[in-house]
């Protein structure tokens, strides 16, 4: 990753992920860990989850960028979209759309190079009904994920951990915080929804297992 491109990886730390729900940072102080998922329960501060399972990460491929992505076991299969920052220094989210795609943080690895590639995606679109992400938080250890990548490989992911956590306990740590191995994130929208949208975050964590061409 480029100097330039690694300051806005690391600059979205401070910054409300996925704003496009509709959600806004809520005073809450409770993170929670789904069914089958691992590591600490904490704040920004742990570091234990992207790391914490026995699952043996695959070589690191060379950078390609990702151009879909699928998820069998909830039925996703989507092209990926680029994002990058929004003026206030937040990432982009795809747009609300009618065909609602998921998006590739464009300064985040792209999937398989060594370090945390992060995808976004909605829960959930407005009057267009369920978005690209709605079931997300279905996903258990072990799930396989697959991002196409732009020169014909495929990149086989594993779960490692699913947590919901709330927009102000936000583990920034633990989603962009460095690794050694190649690993991905998916991150939407969930929890409780009120009026201004949704009040937490769901987050799957998983490691690259295979390649195939």
């Amino acid at each position: 990753m480029s100097p330039l491109s690694r300051r806005a990886f690391v600059s979205v730390a401070l910054a409300t992920l996925l704003v496009g729900c509709g959600g806004h940072p809520a005073a809450r102080e409770t993170t929670t860990q789904q069914t089958g998922s691992t590591g600490s329960t904490g704040g920004s501060g742990s570091t234990p989850p992207p790391g914490a399972d026995s699952a043996k990460a695959a070589p690191a491929l060379a950078r390609s960028v990702p151009v879909g992505l699928r998820i069998p076991a909830i039925g996703v299969d989507t092209p990926l979209i680029q994002l990058g920052l929004a003026a206030d220094g937040s990432v982009r989210v795809p747009p609300v759309t009618a065909h609602d795609r998921a998006g590739w943080y464009r300064h985040s690895p792209t999937p398989g190079q060594t370090g945390p590639s992060v995808i976004l995606g909605h829960v959930t679109v407005g009057s267009y009904g369920d978005g690209v992400f709605r079931h997300l938080d279905r996903l258990r250890r072990g799930d396989r994920i697959v991002a196409r990548l732009e020169n014909g490989t495929s990149a086989v992911f594993a779960v490692t951990a699913l947590r919901t956590v709330a927009k102000a306990d936000f583990p920034t740590a633990d989603v962009y915080g460095n690794v050694d191995r190649p690993e991905l994130r998916l991150i939407t929208c969930g929890g409780p929804r009120t009026g201004n949208g949704y009040l937490d975050n769901v987050i799957v964590f998983a490691t690259l297992t295979s390649a195939t061409p």
